[in-house]
């Protein structure tokens, strides 16, 4: 069984990489090494991954948003399934560069779907994401909510994306998963969300930027839940039944939340920061920025029903766990040896 993971050098695509080597699975890979973050630590995840899979882990550098490129790259590649994970992330920087989540985004997933369909794929799970649900007072979120309200491109490209796959699971029949991530996060995890850049600030002894004055809630979901999620619905497509599935559609595609279930008040993420480091950091208090939502919240009932997806890690655990990996890992690897 091979499995093409796009976003391999990305955070969640490392993690489910990782897993599926470790099944003793083939593994390729593939990433372009945007610059939107460290590309030390994108290499370093790639270099991991090699360690862990050796001959059974291929990786390629190459733009999945150039539909020639990718073709060319994966000629002689035979994979059986997708994992596409690959994307610009990041609501405010939409805002900078929006043309940019278009490439990657929009063509770039329309590129892996017509991949798919010519390679007659047995199943492509996609990243989708929790801001496609904007602005939303109702609490939790759930699957069967309308989601016509982004607040900010990167939401609209990632309902997009939904939209795109229910279009090729109609057309061609393709069996499709997407999955809502909720705030991922966890070692090896990205430098621009909070819990990396709240961990840096404290540790250095700098203050902390917090938005809408502290009071915004987010469904904080550690790493190692994510990836069960993902490797869960990747071991069960959805089937060609017309049996309706959680998104609304009769077709072999579905969407599912993945989130912890809990939200916590972005204070509380900041005091259990300070616990695991053992130092206190000093606060800004700003307004809420463009494009930010005020909270999220994952109803996953439909895939604890459907696949058994139950997340055990508490942020009383997942904190602890990625501040010594940030401190005792990463902050002591040999300068010019990510």
């Amino acid at each position: 069984m091979t499995t093409l993971i796009t976003g391999a050098a990305g955070f969640i695509g490392m993690h489910v990489a990782a897993t599926l080597l470790g099944r003793g699975e083939r593994v390729v890979g593939i990433d372009n090494f945007t610059p939107y973050y460290s590309l030390d630590l994108k290499r370093a995840r790639v270099t991991r991954l090699r360690e862990i899979g050796g001959e059974q882990f291929t990786f390629l550098n190459v733009d999945f948003g150039d539909a020639s490129a990718l073709s060319q790259a994966l000629s002689n590649v035979e994979i059986d399934r997708i994992v596409h994970l690959g994307a610009q992330p990041g609501v405010r920087y939409s805002l900078e560069n929006p043309a940019a989540y278009i490439h990657s985004n929009v063509a770039g997933h329309v590129n892996i779907l017509e991949l798919a369909r010519h390679r007659a794929i047995a199943h492509l799970v996609y990243a989708s994401s929790s801001s496609v649900y904007g602005m939303r007072s109702d609490t939790p979120f759930r699957v069967a909510d309308r989601a016509d309200t982004p607040i900010s491109l990167y939401a609209a490209t990632k309902r997009a994306d939904e939209l795109m796959s229910e279009t090729y699971a109609h057309l061609f029949r393709l069996p499709q998963t997407g999955l809502r991530f909720f705030t991922v996060y966890g070692p090896w995890g990205r430098p621009d969300m909070a819990v990396w850049r709240f961990t840096e600030a404290v540790l250095q002894g700098r203050p902390i930027d917090v938005y809408n004055h502290g009071d915004m809630l987010r469904d904080f979901t550690f790493i190692d839940d994510i990836v069960n999620g993902v490797v869960l619905a990747l071991d069960n497509p959805p089937r060609d039944d017309g049996v309706e599935k959680p998104g609304g559609f009769t077709t072999p595609h579905r969407l599912y939340n993945i989130g912890n279930n809990k939200p916590e008040q972005l204070t509380d993420l900041i005091h259990a920061i300070e616990d695991a480091c053992g130092r206190k950091a000093p606060i800004n208090l700003l307004p809420m920025q463009d494009g930010d939502v005020y909270q999220t919240f994952a109803d996953i009932d439909d895939i604890s029903r459907d696949l058994g997806f139950a997340p055990s890690t508490p942020m009383s655990l997942g904190i602890p766990a990625f501040v010594t990996w940030y401190r005792d890992e990463w902050t002591t690897r040999p300068v010019g040896n990510p």
